[in-house]
This record gives C-alpha cells, structure tokens and sequence, in this order.
C-alpha cells in the first residue's frame, strides 16, 4: 500500500492510475508487495483467537455503519472500513512504546521487523524460515534485520569450544 494525500482516498474499484483516471485524486493506492510471487504470512497459534476475536468486532461495525461502510477488504481499518490514516497507526505505536516505559522517539514502527527477526534468531529459527516469515527475497536483506546479540554470541563460542577441545573444565 501506498501513500499519496492525507485525507483522500482512491475508489477500490478503480484500476487504473495514470494522470487522467478520475479516480486519482490522492490517498492510498493498494500495490502488489514487493517481489512478483504471491506471499503468505505465518502467524502463531495464539494470534488465531484473538484475530476472530477482532473480526467479530469488525462485523459488528460493519453492521452498524451499514451504508455507509466502505468494503475494501482491510483487516484493520476505520469504523467505516476505510483505510486507518497513517498518522493514527503512527499515534498507536507511540502510545504502546510510552506504556512499555520506553522512550517513544527512540524507536520507528519499522524497528518491530528487526526485532521480530532478532527473537526469531534468538529462538534458534534457522536464517531461512526466518528469511521467509519477513518476506525477504533476499538473504542478505534478512541478515540485516537479525542481530546476533550478547548470549547468542556467548552460547556459539562455548559450543565450538566444546567441539574443539570438549567441554568446559570447572
């Protein structure tokens, strides 16, 4: 998805974009991801309850907006099924990074997909699995948003110095 104009939105039904579509008139544009193959996302266990949980919520907005929803096929959007402006979702962010006692300006939303890939590495995912979970086709974009950190570090020392020379003496 791409953003053109605050405040303005294309028609869903408009497919083409080009300077004399009456339908460009700013807002968001929905694009095909990056890459040309289709892409599923992984998600776990857990989430499942608490996505049926959201739609529910969602159907029932829908029901109370009743004409005046905007059917654009979003998991996540206004009451009336619009696209969430971004500065809503950037608000959202900050809020949740000040009620985890972090500094808000520290971090960027986009931060999250480097951490995900940290936690991935962290839990012992293999560099490929978590290559496919980020959606990258590139593996040296997906080194990129894993970083080793100080106990990983630690751990892959005293294991190749348990291969080399056994176990630690003590």
């Amino acid at each position: 998805m791409r953003r053109r104009r605050p405040g303005q939105f294309d028609s869903p039904d408009c497919t083409a974009h080009a300077r004399s579509c009456p339908g460009r008139t700013g807002g968001w544009t929905f694009t095909r991801p990056k890459g040309k193959r289709k892409r599923e996302v992984p998600i776990p266990p857990q989430l499942v309850p608490l996505l049926k949980a959201h739609r529910a919520t969602q159907d029932a907005e829908r029901r109370a907006a009743g004409d005046a929803w905007q059917e654009w096929g979003l998991v996540w959007c206004g009451p009336d099924g619009a696209p969430i402006r971004a500065r809503d979702d950037w608000g959202a962010w900050k809020a949740l990074l000040r009620a985890g006692g972090i500094e808000a300006d520290a971090y960027r939303l986009h931060d999250a997909r480097h951490t995900a890939g940290t936690l991935l590495g962290e839990q012992g995912v293999s560099i490929h699995v978590i290559q496919r979970i980020l959606g990258h086709a590139q593996l040296s974009t997906t080194r990129r948003y894993v970083q080793p950190t100080d106990p990983l570090t630690t751990d892959a020392v005293s294991r190749i110095g348990g291969a080399l020379w056994g176990p630690p003496e003590g």
